[in-house]
């Protein structure tokens, strides 16, 4: 049987902590050796579980200077399927190219968060034109939730297709009931930036100081949240910066309640990680996370009176936590990796055996007016 051969472009090095590199990984050491031929790159030290794995090409790069060498593989790799487009310089220049050359590639491109950029403060101009100008022209674009999907469409009038991002359900697991005699502990995971909301949890470890609030993740906002901690004489409240994957399972592990306040995501991973491992999720409806069911596994609040009230409700109540959590395990096991990887498998399959390239969903030449307008909206 002929191989496929694709090209991931993300990087398989172990000590990456950034969810898309993670989802990447995860992918690739499940796809089928016996009909996939994988290339990824790398610059430190590799996945040993990629390593491990037949008919996979590791591409070495350089710390620095890495987009030429990036681009050369693009277009002369000789791959049939580019998967997982990043935004990226590399990207750009391969995508300029593509309007006079494809040689007979197909691109796929992932949507991971609400299309909205815009509207996020934090990420600028620049980056959200470099996203129109790569993943956005992919020949094939996918989301990961119904949200991403319906932000897709509003935003940029392009269609794309449902593969839900998954969770190792084996990895990522309960250990067993914790003592009911030790205070309650609640765990936030995530990058500290406004909008996942990280001063949200210094708010309700105010409210509520007979529980315990652990806070993993590092980002632009870490020394003000930990002056704030010190100025206010939070002791209920602990920083453990970014951990690695193990790390990561025994805080979901030694934990009770997962809080995720964040305001503008897609369909996080965090939480899919926190409820194989029988936390009950607290989080924000506003990107419709599939993930939860509300009132069943966790809570999904439309206010932070509402996060306040969930939060409360389970602190008071360990047997509604053993409850939820019991509830969300057993709803997470439709995101494993297992299945969704082989829905990848059946899509790599089907578009490289069709007999001629075509582009039907990905934005073509120059965006349109508005969206260059709407880009250019911040300096």
């Amino acid at each position: 049987m002929r191989l496929i051969p694709i090209l991931v472009d993300s990087f398989a090095d172990r000590d990456l902590t950034n969810a898309q590199m993670i989802n990447g990984r995860d992918i690739i050491r499940r796809l089928d050796p016996e009909r996939f031929q994988v290339s990824v790159f790398c610059v430190g030290d590799p996945d040993p579980a990629i390593v491990g794995r037949p008919h996979t090409r590791l591409i070495r790069l350089p710390r620095r200077r890495q987009t030429p060498r990036i681009f050369r593989e693009f277009v002369a790799g000789g791959h049939r399927i580019h998967f997982y487009m990043k935004a990226a310089p590399a990207s750009k220049w391969y995508f300029r190219l593509r309007g006079r050359w494809n040689g007979g590639r197909i691109t796929v491109g992932t949507i991971e968060s609400q299309s909205d950029l815009h509207r996020e403060p934090t990420i600028s101009s620049e980056g959200i034109r470099l996203w129109e100008q790569t993943v956005l022209r992919c020949d094939y674009l996918f989301s990961n939730s119904r949200f991403t999907q319906a932000s897709l469409e509003s935003e940029y009038g392009l269609p794309s297709e449902i593969v839900p991002t998954g969770v190792d359900t084996s990895f990522f697991a309960p250990t067993g009931q914790h003592s009911a005699a030790r205070r309650t502990r609640v765990l936030f995971v995530g990058s500290l930036r406004p909008f996942k909301g990280p001063e949200f949890v210094l708010d309700a470890a105010s409210r509520f100081p007979e529980a315990d609030f652990v806070i993993v993740g590092d980002g632009l906002m870490r020394e003000g949240l930990r002056e704030r901690m010190n100025r206010e004489k939070l002791s209920n409240v602990s920083f453990t910066g970014t951990l690695f994957p193990d790390a990561v399972r025994e805080q979901y592990r030694q934990s009770d309640i997962f809080l995720f306040p964040s305001r503008w995501e897609g369909s996080p991973r965090v939480i899919l990680e926190a409820a194989a491992c029988g936390l009950p999720v607290i989080a924000r409806n506003s990107y419709q996370p599939e993930t939860v069911i509300s009132e069943a596994t966790g809570f999904l609040a439309g206010s932070d009176a509402e996060l306040y009230s969930a939060l409360r409700c389970l602190i008071a109540n360990p047997q509604r936590r053993q409850e939820m959590g019991a509830a969300g395990r057993k709803h997470i096991q439709q995101f494993d990796w297992g299945p969704i990887t082989r829905r990848w498998e059946e899509i790599f399959i089907s578009l490289a055996s069709r007999p001629g390239w075509r582009q039907p969903h990905g934005l073509r030449g120059a965006p349109p007016r508005a969206m260059r307008d709407r880009s250019l909206c911040r300096s």
